[in-house]
């Protein structure tokens, strides 16, 4: 064997595994089968509205305008115009169907496989190993969160770019032309234009160069003098790095999302990184407790933890730099794991979690490659059999598979995730906020109410939790209770949609208690926001009309009229178009508000009078 790791003798494998479609079949196969339960799973209320179910240009599907959108859009604080174009693509073919979307995302991620092992197995002529690190990569239960929820699409789309990358820059590194490189550029761009999780790519390339494709030279001069080259060589991409991390934090800090670094002192926030790199380590060996959610510990984490974690990851750094001439892929597997993670490692907060599932995806490719081929040098100094090996192989596989199988299952409505949520941790806001939010979609506020008023306790700031308590309250005609939650709301939202619709039922509730010029502030907050808002404009027509401000009534019911069909919108014009003497305009509304809504009696009693004098 040769003790770099790099190739391994085939003449004992069975002429069908070295069959150049077998394996890659069996893994894509086995990503199907273990994701099976996600196409029974719906949309879940955690970014997947503003990603899909309400987002409305991701609802009108592909268009020559959408695509303008999502190309200059910087919704939910990032740009990634390719996710928002495969969204409306799944929109386009499924439309609402959450099978649809679910089957893009287990596809995609089967590809994402394939695509690893191809690459490893070229590079590196290992058939068994490589396929052992697309099996871990397919099956580990950290994986799930990027594969089963629609709004994390642009993970598994971004990583489905960079292995692309990785198959091309092999082609590049053993014949370089300007066309491959171009094709590598190109690439690269479109992985960022998926996510900008990749943005490292180019110093992963310089590992890859390292290992397993070897253009690094192996003593100390040789490094000193190809290192140089292979950077200059990586300009490019090196700028596309930096024009992607800019956009990135224009769009996180224009959309509000790094508000929370301002919260958080960059002391927690390093202290909070450099436990996480030892914590999703652990997660990753014994994945338990897994969440959709972890709250950030802020100054409640152990200063032995923290002191413990970066010695572990000084410990490990260390060894693997000592290792490297004889163990390259020991240097190649680490820094990997330890630069793929540094732009979701929370040094730039943004939201409240501590670490994330799904920010493993990248990063454990590392760790994969490093089980996998020091576990295969290990059995042979054991001199293991190959079949006790295949054994150990297969119980690591199987059970990875079947934590992951659940974690699916966990996947399949808000109820389910959210309630596994709270039960693996503490003090969750977010989760209590969604938890509850689902309970009152599925007719429960009664059990909803406690939960959201503990996210709002845990999470004071957290907007949609007092939007969630207003609706109740206002839902339960507790006016006061909503009105002071609805302010709460846009206190602390930095969301557009979340505000114009907090200002729209503050308006409706403030015409409740006849605070008519109340009401119309906060409609005329909405509609700057949303100049074409139907409900903004509706409730600015009624307190108008309230207010005998025929004029300006008229004009919004009928802008709110010619949005799309509403019977309210059309009753209320005709309240105004009748009190200004127009019966014959306002008989037609009063119609066309009878078409829409039959049981609406009073503007039926109204029509048929107005008709009964002429």
């Amino acid at each position: 064997m040769n003790p770099s790791g790099t190739h391994g003798s085939s003449q004992s494998i069975p002429s069908l595994l070295r069959s150049p479609v077998f394996l890659p079949l069996v893994l894509f196969a086995g990503v199907l089968i273990l994701y099976i339960p996600a196409l029974d799973s719906s949309f879940v209320n955690y970014d997947d509205p503003a990603y899909v179910t309400s987002n409305g240009h991701v609802l009108q599907g592909l268009s020559s305008s959408n695509i303008a959108w999502a190309l200059r859009a910087t919704t939910e604080a990032n740009w990634h115009p390719l996710t928002w174009m495969s969204h409306m693509a799944d929109v386009q073919l499924f439309a609402l169907n959450p099978r649809g979307h679910h089957l893009t995302s287990v596809l995609l991620h089967g590809l994402n496989v394939v695509l690893l092992f191809f690459t490893l197995r070229r590079e590196t002529g290992c058939l068994i190993r490589s396929a052992a690190v697309a099996a871990l990569f397919a099956v580990h239960p950290l994986n799930v969160e990027c594969v089963a929820w629609v709004a994390e699409r642009k993970s598994v789309l971004s990583m489905f770019f960079l292995l692309l990358v990785l198959v091309a820059y092999g082609s590049y590194a053993k014949k370089r032309s300007v066309g491959r490189y171009a094709l590598v550029l190109a690439l690269f761009a479109l992985g960022l234009a998926a996510k900008p999780m990749i943005v490292t790519l180019p110093v992963l390339l310089l590992l890859w160069d390292y290992w397993p494709l070897q253009r690094v030279g192996a003593k100390s001069e040789g490094f000193a003098r190809s290192m140089p080259l292979l950077v200059a060589e990586k300009i490019l991409l090196f700028v596309l790095s930096a024009a992607s991390s800019w956009i990135t934090l224009y769009a996180q800090r224009s959309g509000g999302a790094l508000g929370t670094a301002e919260s958080l002192p960059l002391v927690l926030r390093i202290e909070n990184a450099i436990y996480s790199y030892a914590a999703y380590i652990g997660k990753g060996i014994w994945p338990s407790g897994l969440a959709v959610f972890y709250p950030h510990p802020e100054n409640s984490l152990a200063a032995w933890k923290v002191l413990a974690a970066a010695a572990f990851i000084v410990t490990i750094t260390v060894a693997t730099w000592l290792y490297r001439e004889h163990h390259r892929y020991l240097l190649t597997g680490w820094l990997w794991y330890v630069a793929a993670l540094v732009p979701m490692i929370g040094i730039v907060q943004v939201g409240r979690q501590a670490m994330a599932d799904r920010y493993a995806y990248l990063p454990f490719v590392g760790l994969f490659i490093i089980a996998v081929w020091g576990c295969a040098e290990l059995f042979a100094r054991l001199q293991l059999s190959p079949v006790v090996q295949i054994a150990i192989a297969a119980a690591v596989v199987v059970g990875y598979a079947s934590v992951a199988f659940l974690q699916v299952n966990y996947w399949h409505n808000s109820y389910t995730l959210f309630a596994h949520t709270l039960q693996v941790t503490n003090r969750n806001g977010i989760a209590e906020d969604n938890f509850g939010a689902a309970l009152v979609e599925m007719g429960r506020p009664d059990i909803a109410q406690p939960h959201l008023e503990a996210a709002a306790e845990f999470i004071p700031q957290l907007s949609t939790a007092h939007y969630n308590l207003a609706v109740l309250e206002q839902q339960q005609n507790h006016p006061d209770a909503a009105r002071r939650e609805y302010e709460l709301a846009l206190k602390y939202s930095s969301d557009a949609t979340e505000i114009a619709q907090s200002h729209s039922n503050l308006g409706f509730l403030l015409i409740e208690l006849n605070d008519l010029q109340g009401a119309i502030e906060q409609f005329n907050g909405a509609l700057q926001i949303s100049p074409d808002k139907q409900n903004s404009l509706l409730g600015r027509g009624i307190a108008e009309y309230r207010q005998d401000n025929l004029d300006a009534a008229v004009a919004d019911l009928s802008h709110a009229v010619q949005i799309a069909p509403l019977a309210q919108a059309d009753f209320w014009l005709g309240r105004a178009l009748e009190d200004k003497g127009q019966t014959d305009a306002a008989a037609t509304a009063y119609d066309a508000a009878v078409r829409l809504a039959p049981g609406m009696a009073e503007a039926q009693q109204r029509r048929d009078a107005l008709r009964a004098r002429h």
